[in-house]
């Protein structure tokens, strides 16, 4: 396999089922050796940012609802899954279950695409206040929001796989 397609394969799920973000980060030579956490996510970044509004919808509507279906049918990325199951929304009760659901609904609906957020680092209260304060944003506060959230994720999935940098 070439260098190129080892990068795209190593980090081409870093933004959640778009490997063209990776491919076009090497392909525009924004990827340097040693790969890093922060140079590897720069690169990445700014292929998420030029891309067309569509192609960076099309990211956000790659990730999955918070607790939802794909979680509960165990069809979530590997990545995905741990981020969930490490805020503790793996292990929700029958009414956090449906509030989540109420939300995920509400949201989707109202935004076009599911709610995003990083969670490491928070519980599903933290999360849930973070749902419930969102979802009265306007269209474009939530898609920057959420793209931001995106760049965290891939942050985050980044210093996991490389040393920071």
């Amino acid at each position: 396999m070439t260098a190129r397609g080892d990068f795209i394969e190593k980090f081409g799920g870093v933004f959640e089922h778009s490997p063209f973000i990776a491919e076009r980060a090497y392909d525009s030579g924004l990827v340097f050796v040693p790969l890093t956490a922060k140079g590897v996510h720069a690169g990445l970044v700014s292929v998420f940012r030029k891309a067309s509004h569509e192609e960076r919808l099309g990211v956000l509507r790659a990730h999955p609802d918070l607790a939802g279906r794909l979680a509960i049918a165990g069809e979530l990325t590997e990545d995905s899954k741990k981020e969930q199951a490490g805020a503790g929304l793996d292990r929700l009760s029958a009414e956090e279950h449906a509030r989540f659901t109420e939300l995920n609904t509400a949201y989707t609906i109202k935004f076009g695409f599911p709610f995003i957020i990083a969670v490491k680092g928070l519980d599903k209260q933290d999360i849930l206040a973070a749902f419930e304060k969102r979802i009265h944003n306007s269209a474009q506060e939530e898609f920057e929001t959420a793209a931001a959230q995106v760049e965290r994720i891939a942050l985050l999935r980044l210093l996991s796989m490389l040393p920071e940098g």
